[in-house]
This record gives C-alpha cells, sequence and structure tokens, in this order.
C-alpha cells in the first residue's frame, strides 16, 4: 500500500489562493464545507466556484506539505477575508491513531487510497482497462488467434492455444483484442482510428516459426480465431487531474457514448473527434452545446436558425493521435451524440 507521511499539528493550512474579486465564486457558496467520503475535487470546488476547473489554484498549497493535491475526509474548506481579498483555506483535522486519546510529537501514517479523488474513476478505469484505438495498420501487423487444443474454436482463462504472427522477443505478455468499429470524423469523413475491444490477456510461452503456444491467463470474453494480439499498455492512470481550458481553440462533436446508446448524462464517457493532433491534454474541459433548432419566421416568412445552446460540461481523461475519451462533469439537460464541443 502506498502511503504518506504526514506530520501531527493541531491545523495544517495546506491552501491559500486569492482573487482580485469575488467573481469566481458563486453567489450561493458556502462559508465553509467539511470533506465527507464519496466527495471528489469537481464536487467541492463547484459548491463555490463558477468555473469549478479552477480547482488547482484552490488546491495550490503550502509547498512543505509532501503532496498538496491529496485532500481527506473530514478536512475543512473555508472561505476566509485577508487584506480585503477573497481566499479559499483548506484546513485539515488530527489524525490519531488507533486507540490513541491525546496528542504527541510524532509522524503518523496516512493511506493515500483514503485521499479523495479528482473524479470517480472507477467510472473510467474500467473503459481504459477494455477500450483502445488503434489503426488498421496495428491491427493488420499484430498476431492473431489461431486455434485452441484440439481444433477448438473458443478458449478461455487457463486454456493453452496458439496464435499466428511475428512475436517480439522481449515481449511475453499481449492483450487479445477484438475489432469493434472504425471511427469516421462526422465533418470532415475521415477515418479516425479503430476501437479494439480488450478481451483478455496471454502469455507467449514458445514459438516454432511464426507459430507461438500461448496460455490464456485472463479473458473476460471468449477468444476465438482471428482476435489480435497487441501489446499490453503502461497505463499510469492518476486520480489527480488538472483541469483547464484547452491553449488553443476546440471545434468538436461526440461521436459515441460508453455503451453504444444515444442519450449521455452526467458521468458518462463520451469519445470525441479531437485528440493530440489538435492539442487537447487531459485535464482539458469542453464545453457541450446542442445545436440550434431551425424555426420558421412568421414575419419574413423564412426559416431562422437558433443559436446553439450551451448544455454541459465534460473534461478530457485520455488522448489519442485524433480522438480523446472524456467524462461527463455537468448536464443541465440530456447530451446527444453529434453535440457540438467548445472552449469553455
Amino acid at each position: 500500500m502506498k502511503k504518506i507521511m504526514i506530520a501531527l499539528a493541531a491545523l495544517s493550512l495546506l491552501s491559500m489562493v486569492s482573487w482580485a474579486n469575488e467573481d469566481a465564486f458563486r453567489s450561493d457558496h458556502p462559508d465553509e464545507y467539511t470533506v465527507v467520503k464519496g466527495d471528489t475535487l469537481w464536487d467541492i470546488s463547484n459548491r463555490f466556484l463558477n468555473t469549478p476547473w479552477l480547482w488547482p489554484e484552490i488546491w495550490h498549497v503550502n509547498p512543505k506539505i509532501e503532496n498538496p493535491h491529496l485532500i481527506y475526509p473530514g478536512d475543512v474548506i473555508q472561505l476566509v477575508y485577508i487584506d480585503g481579498q477573497p481566499r479559499l483555506t483548506v484546513e485539515r483535522t488530527l489524525r490519531m491513531a488507533p486507540g490513541e486519546t491525546r496528542l504527541s510529537p510524532s509522524v503518523r501514517v496516512v493511506p493515500r487510497e483514503d485521499a479523495i479523488t479528482a473524479i470517480p474513476l472507477d467510472r473510467i478505469n474500467s473503459f481504459l482497462s477494455r477500450s483502445r484505438i488503434v489503426t488498421e495498420a496495428e491491427l493488420e501487423a499484430a498476431p492473431y488467434m489461431l486455434a485452441g487444443p484440439e481444433q477448438r474454436l473458443i478458449v478461455g482463462a487457463g486454456d493453452r492455444a496458439y496464435a499466428r504472427g511475428e512475436f517480439d522477443d522481449h515481449i511475453n505478455t499481449y492483450g487479445a483484442y477484438r475489432r469493434e468499429r472504425a471511427y469516421v470524423d462526422p465533418v470532415t469523413r475521415e477515418y479516425l482510428g479503430t476501437h479494439a475491444k480488450n478481451l483478455g490477456t496471454v502469455n507467449l510461452v514458445s514459438t516454432e516459426g511464426d507459430v507461438g503456444t500461448v496460455r490464456v491467463i485472463r479473458s473476460n470474453e471468449e477468444l476465438r480465431p482471428t482476435d489480435r494480439l497487441l501489446p499490453n499498455e503502461q497505463l499510469a492512470m492518476d486520480s489527480t487531474f488538472y483541469p483547464s481550458a484547452p491553449d488553443v481553440e476546440i471545434e468538436g462533436v461526440i461521436m459515441e457514448v460508453e455503451g453504444g446508446i444515444s442519450n449521455v448524462g452526467k458521468l458518462n464517457v463520451v469519445i470525441i473527434n479531437r485528440g493530440d493532433r489538435e492539442g487537447l491534454l487531459a485535464g482539458n474541459v469542453l464545453a457541450v452545446y446542442k445545436v440550434g433548432e431551425t424555426v420558421r419566421d412568421r414575419v419574413q416568412n423564412r426559416p431562422v436558425k437558433l443559436p446553439d445552446e450551451r448544455a454541459g460540461l465534460v473534461m478530457v481523461f485520455r488522448t489519442f493521435e485524433k480522438m480523446s475519451l472524456a467524462i461527463v462533469l455537468e448536464a443541465e439537460r440530456p447530451l446527444a451524440v453529434n453535440d457540438r464541443l467548445r472552449n469553455p
């Protein structure tokens, strides 16, 4: 278990940030808020700020704290005024060892896992583990499942099987993937990438020529002939994102929602048609707009397109060359595939 060391103190000042005026704060903000289990940094920031993605400024904190971005249940966030300027402070309550009833000048160990996350990571971790965007060329060049023992066509965890292709001498573990669908930009019709669905994991036991013997060590679904084997990705998912507006102008659309549904709600994962190439970064926040309806002007007797209406916010959490995955943080009304994305 990863742990951090925090010195005992009656009160630890974690954060103090000032704004030139109160425009950044919601009119109905509380004077203080006590963090509870289940909170996220986004939820807390949204209680105080009109623009919740400014939370990195809230958690810009005392450099003596080892990891100032870790906020724990029981911490108290307060709005105070210093020299007439509004500032947010976070005070940490004492954490005592189990059974201890008095303070002592010693160091306590606080599990990192007790810290609240920036967003609900459980909503995206499962999606990351079973989704990968690759090119058709990558899939065509990858080794593929050939058959199971005794010419069986379906294999699962614990089974021995055979695959064919060019195996890397330095790679023993592969993910098994199945081609799901190719994505085409709905505006330009450019090919953006292919969604490969993860089915499981295999270990390469031996090779003879271009035929490899593999052992299925994990499977979500049965593996079949033609399923492709790709080297496992080393994904380092951090619970702390730094939400911000993109540095460049972004114009995009929602192409798909996890699960193939058409309507989008809060905490749904969506696939968008912009990525590394356009300058998107993990943590970038985008506003979602519903396309304005076209109505008839009964005075001039001609159609008029109404303005697009802002309807929500998404935050990018993983980028590919031409596409990205994002999570819906706010949805004032049901969102949908083909809704437009712009800088917030």
